[in-house]
């Protein structure tokens, strides 16, 4: 092991390693285990949450944008993080989609409209129109009350009641 440090918030540590016989190195995260996550789909069917799937998804919004791999880490963090502080073992598929939302919107909004198209389902051109006027115009931010934003009474109490800062604090 080359270097280990805790991360910002605390939830990880992060160790680099380096191979005694190639050299090669890598970088390991370990996080604590915490009570399983559970996901109910659209259609009603429950799986495990899944920190690498909503991760691609981010991945995939952001490709060819300049968004570093840190960054997406980070977002992946928050969004866990507030699905967990709900306490519920149970979250809809819809609340994630929200929060990787809202994640997009402060960090690339390129990256956001891509999400959204897909999330939202755009058929026509003017729904991707819409989306970008709404974006233009004051979208709601995070840290407004859920009343404020219209967000659904499923929505994380946390999602709506902190300040989202890429530095690790907030949300």
């Amino acid at each position: 092991m080359i270097d280990s440090r805790v991360s910002e918030d605390g939830s990880a540590v992060r160790r680099r390693r380096e191979c005694q016989s190639c050299g090669e190195r890598w970088t390991t995260y370990e996080r604590r285990d915490v009570p399983r996550l559970f996901v109910r789909k659209r259609g009603g069917k429950l799986q495990p949450f899944d920190r690498e799937k909503l991760l691609d998804s981010l991945r995939k919004a952001c490709n060819k944008r300049p968004v570093t791999e840190r960054q997406l880490e980070e977002a992946g963090d928050r969004i866990e993080r507030a699905l967990r502080d709900g306490l519920d073992e149970e979250v809809g598929s819809s609340q994630i989609g929200e929060l990787v939302m809202i994640e997009l919107r402060d960090l690339d909004k390129v990256a956001y409209i891509r999400y959204a198209s897909v999330y939202k389902d755009f058929r026509e051109v003017d729904a991707f129109v819409e989306e970008i006027e709404s974006l233009e115009n004051g979208h709601p931010r995070v840290g407004e009350t859920a009343s404020e934003a219209g967000a659904s009474a499923s929505a994380p109490a946390a999602l709506w009641s902190k300040q989202t800062t890429h530095s690790g604090e907030g949300l």
